[in-house]
């Protein structure tokens, strides 16, 4: 048994290594994850940060951060920012506030995070 765990390891592709320890990761944060999450409810999401990148919106520029949960993605727009310190791709997050739908993409806007 320990050896075909062994050999399983050996021969699965890195990605699936990777999306499998950030998917455990996101479940023992005890939040939900992006797929089952309600849109319209407060939720609590963990996930990895993929892309940041600045986008006008309304006139303004918006920080917007692609959030990855190892199944789905979320983006958490910033509205009014350029730049949040930490934010930065391959960093660990936890973003709070109400999910939506824009443009069949879900979006968390001005969500509270804690970076981790």
């Amino acid at each position: 048994m320990a050896l075909r765990k062994f050999v399983e390891k050996l021969t699965k592709p890195v990605e699936e290594q990777d999306r499998q320890i950030l998917s455990t990761w996101c479940d023992s944060m005890q939040c939900s994850t992006i797929a089952d999450a309600k849109t319209r409810q407060p939720v609590r999401l963990a996930g990895e940060v993929r892309s940041v990148r600045i986008v006008p919106r309304a006139g303004a520029d918006a920080l917007e951060v692609l959030v990855y949960d190892g199944d789905a993605f979320v983006t958490g727009v910033f509205l009014g920012r350029r730049k949040i310190h930490g934010i930065s791709p391959g960093r660990r997050i936890v973003l709070e506030g109400v999910m939506t739908l824009d443009h069949n993409q879900r979006v968390v806007y001005n969500p509270i995070y804690t970076l981790v």
